[in-house]
């Protein structure tokens, strides 16, 4: 929940990551923005190919948010 109240935006690889969070922290979420990466999670720990896609997904939405402002 600590992570939760100081983040402004978060992000989770999956939509079942997603529904968990919103179902626990509903009310912590109220007035976030989370986004859903649609990247499995079937990878280890700091997989390169992970690292990249992370990289990639999250550059586009933190790009996109800049824009926007």
């Amino acid at each position: 929940p600590a992570d939760i109240r100081w983040a402004d935006v978060i992000f989770v690889m999956e939509p079942k990551h997603q529904h968990r969070l919103q179902a626990t922290y509903a009310r912590l979420l109220a007035y976030k923005r989370l986004h859903c990466l649609d990247i499995p999670d079937d990878y280890r720990y700091m997989d390169p190919v992970l690292v990249a896609l992370l990289d990639d997904r999250v550059a586009r939405y933190l790009a996109g948010d800049v824009a926007a402002r």
